[in-house]
């Protein structure tokens, strides 16, 4: 299937390992041109060297893309060796956060810092140049814990919820300008030096019983089912979808 996103142009921010990388991966498979970044100038010179091929097509920034600043600076250094930008996949998150429901102000405020305002900046930042080229595509990548209660900190799970909400109510006020506002909603995505890894190698007994009692394919998903999905979402093959949030989660979810 032609997903028609030859030359298109993709901001995805947390680009240079796990989902995000996949996600860059996937759509310059489709013949995109893609804008990575990270916080580790080795992690992104290690996508470029694995993607040689595609190697004109690729644009690395390192820097942090919660704070304006460096969102200013990417967006301009995309902009001026790419073009327009076409789609933006904010790809922002930590789960690693504290458990509990008595957890400090502190907590509540870098997690929501982490897993919800970085996105919103970066639309902020990104949204006029999208109205500027005539339409574009957002994905979010929030996660199942926004979406049903599972195992995961009530704070994270809080943040997650309230993108998937500002993602839904964006959509509506930017249709009318040929802008898609879509989510992703990953469940248990494991990749080398994520956070699964980190629990497995906790106490793997424990948590390979929890993915087999509470996920009916049994097993982990990996960065590449939610990437191809997201690229997907992102082309005019799905032209019509906009204002959804779609569950990943190899049939975890429980609710309709």
């Amino acid at each position: 299937m032609n997903l028609g996103l030859e030359k298109k142009t993709v901001l995805i921010s947390g680009s240079s390992r796990g989902i995000g990388r996949a996600i860059a991966e996937s759509f310059l498979r489709e013949g995109a041109r893609v804008i990575i970044s990270g916080r580790n100038q080795k992690d992104l010179d290690r996508f470029v060297k694995d993607n040689a091929k595609s190697r004109t097509r690729i644009q690395t920034f390192c820097g942090d893309l919660m704070r304006e600043t460096d969102i200013e600076k990417c967006v301009a250094s995309a902009t001026k060796s790419f073009g327009p930008i076409d789609c933006v996949v904010p790809n922002i998150g930590k789960g690693a956060v504290r458990f509990g429901h008595e957890v400090e102000k502190k907590d509540w405020e870098e997690t929501f810092a982490i897993n919800l305002w970085g996105a919103v900046r970066l639309v902020e930042k990104t949204l006029p140049v999208l109205k500027k080229n005539g339409g574009g595509s957002i994905v979010f990548v929030a996660a199942l814990a926004g979406m049903e209660a599972v195992a995961a900190p009530l704070t994270y799970c809080t943040a997650k919820a309230a993108l998937i909400a500002y993602a839904k109510n964006l959509s509506r006020e930017v249709a009318a300008h040929s802008i898609r506002v879509n989510c992703v909603a990953p469940g248990n995505i494991f990749f080398p030096g994520g956070r699964w890894e980190e629990k497995l190698c906790e106490d793997r007994d424990k948590f390979t019983k929890y993915i087999t009692e509470n996920v009916a394919m049994k097993r982990f998903g990996k960065p590449e089912e939610i990437a191809d999905f997201v690229v997907f979402m992102s082309s005019a093959r799905a032209s019509f979808l906009t204002g959804e949030c779609i569950c990943i989660d190899g049939g975890q979810r429980r609710g309709f």
